[in-house]
């Protein structure tokens, strides 16, 4: 399997926060990880919004991976990120040493959100793993033909 596009899991209040920044012009944002996790390598990313929802809410194109020292890269890409403050950052990482950026661009909002009663017919599970998942082009396709978006 080709690893075309990652899915990631969001909570509510981070994916709209997400949205409000986007709105509001910025370009590049960074989804923050605890220790190092997180794709390594794909084209799109796409935002599963965890409870309530439980649903693919949006995609964005990738940029990179970065992992590493948590300080470094909060003074490098914090200002990307959904955390407000470096103390947000720190609570987050729950004492971690290390964290990963993951970078994206592009951010759309999906006009028709991809339920749990679609997905698993298109990426073949019923729970979203809480890591995230890969999935192929051909997948990545059907949920953006599926989510209302133009491909």
């Amino acid at each position: 399997m080709k690893k075309y596009a990652f899915i990631v899991l969001n909570y509510e209040k981070f994916w709209n926060r997400l949205c409000n920044q986007n709105r509001a012009g910025k370009a590049n944002h960074s989804f923050v990880r605890r220790g190092i996790m997180g794709p390594k390598n794909t084209e799109k990313l796409f935002f599963y919004v965890t409870h309530p929802q439980n649903e693919i809410r949006g995609h964005a194109d990738f940029i990179e991976r970065v992992t590493g020292n948590a300080k470094n890269l909060w003074e490098s890409f914090g200002h990307e990120s959904l955390l407000n403050s470096y103390d947000e950052y720190q609570d987050f990482l729950q004492g971690r040493k290390k964290s990963t950026f993951v970078r994206f661009k592009n951010l759309q909002e999906l006009p028709n959100p991809i339920t749990t009663k679609t997905m698993p017919k298109i990426i073949g599970k019923k729970r979203m793993p809480q890591i995230g998942m890969y999935i192929t082009q051909q997948m990545a396709d059907q949920l953006l033909t599926e989510g209302g978006a133009k491909i």
